[in-house]
């Protein structure tokens, strides 16, 4: 594949301005989530299976029909743009397509993105923070569950802390805002509550803590037996600090407080103890062209066959007609017994 090289905006901010994007429930989607590759370099016990079959190269779009797809919804009012895998930093050549995707930024009102942003393992920032960082990136979520180093092997299977410790040092250095995104899994990480807390506010870093959900066989996994509700998490927080809730909105799920000793601020995104389906603002792209406008029902659109046979209006209004198919909210229910209501693997949709 040839090399990528940013260019002029794309002209699809007339299409923005008569029509933006809104679902059948009045929310304006913003917030496009686009996974690169199903690839990675972990196999974490609750996101994929460890001996994964991932897709054959052939059937991934390429750099430049993402570049399109994403330049088509910034056009109808996307603002917000976070890549994802899999793991985004092994796909071969995707600082390209940062590079591409910058020409967005700072367009002025009502044009462009508003930001820039990713979420990754951590294991690759120490080769790529600077670049994010010259790309427009500002702030980055890493994925981290425990700071022992014999749980961590154990939970990414293929994983080593000391490279991702490494990695954050990294994005530190280059000036990356650092968000943690800590799974809660019962019986795994729940005596390193306090220690993930402390850790991240002497570190400067945000935290997220976010209930496991129900995506996909991985393969003898127990989803109820590793499910710990949020609200026992944050009673267990706040039985040693005081937490004040926090109005603003990350344009995510995540509902935030802060910790009065420390003044960092913690996360809690919770689809099952207290959803956020009211306020969701976001879909989410494959990278073969699916897109879904739900995390938790299967119910998808395919844009792969109108990028590759017709021109940028058809793309636009192929969004469009998926947008009106957005569900009022997620069917994920632990209070059923069942532990995984989507079939496909956490890694297809990148969360």
């Amino acid at each position: 594949m040839g090399r990528l090289v940013p260019g002029p905006a794309r002209p699809y901010v007339s299409l923005m301005k008569i029509a933006p994007l809104i679902d059948p429930f009045a929310r304006p989607i913003t917030y496009l989530r686009v996974s690169v590759t199903d690839r990675c370099d972990f196999r974490c016990t609750y996101c994929m299976a460890e001996h994964m079959q991932f897709l054959p190269k052939a059937e991934l779009l390429t750099l430049e029909e993402l570049d399109r797809l994403c330049s088509a919804f910034v056009g109808l009012g996307v603002r917000k743009l976070r890549i994802t895998g899999g793991e985004p930093l092994v796909r071969r050549g995707i600082m390209g397509f940062f590079r591409a995707m910058s020409r967005h930024l700072d367009q002025g009102p009502e044009m462009g993105l508003d930001e820039l942003t990713l979420t990754t393992n951590g294991s690759q920032l120490a080769r790529f923070a600077h670049e994010l960082a010259d790309c427009g990136v500002r702030r980055i979520n890493v994925s981290l569950d425990t700071l022992d180093a014999d749980k961590f092997a154990a939970i990414t299977r293929w994983g080593r802390l000391p490279q991702v410790l490494d990695g954050l040092r990294a994005a530190k250095d280059a000036g990356l805002r650092v968000k943690i995104n800590t799974v809660a899994l019962k019986g795994f990480n729940e005596d390193e509550l306090f220690t993930l807390v402390d850790w991240c506010a002497d570190q400067g870093h945000d935290l997220t803590f976010i209930e496991v959900m129900p995506m996909g066989d991985i393969g003898g996994e127990d989803r109820l037996d590793q499910y710990w509700p949020l609200s026992d998490l944050r009673a267990r927080l706040e039985s040693r600090q005081t937490l004040t809730p926090l109005p603003e909105r990350s344009g995510g799920p995540a509902r935030y407080a802060r910790i009065e000793e420390t003044g960092q601020k913690i996360g809690f995104i919770t689809p099952l103890t207290h959803n956020f389906c009211e306020s969701c603002n976001r879909v989410r792209l494959t990278c073969t062209g699916e897109l879904f406008m739900c995390l938790g029902q299967e119910d998808r659109a395919d844009l792969r066959a109108p990028l590759r046979a017709s021109g940028d209006a058809d793309l636009a209004a192929a969004i469009r007609e998926a947008i009106t198919r957005k569900p009022k909210g997620h069917d994920f229910d632990y209070s059923r017994g069942i532990g995984g209501q989507v079939t496909r693997h956490m890694s297809h949709t990148g969360g």
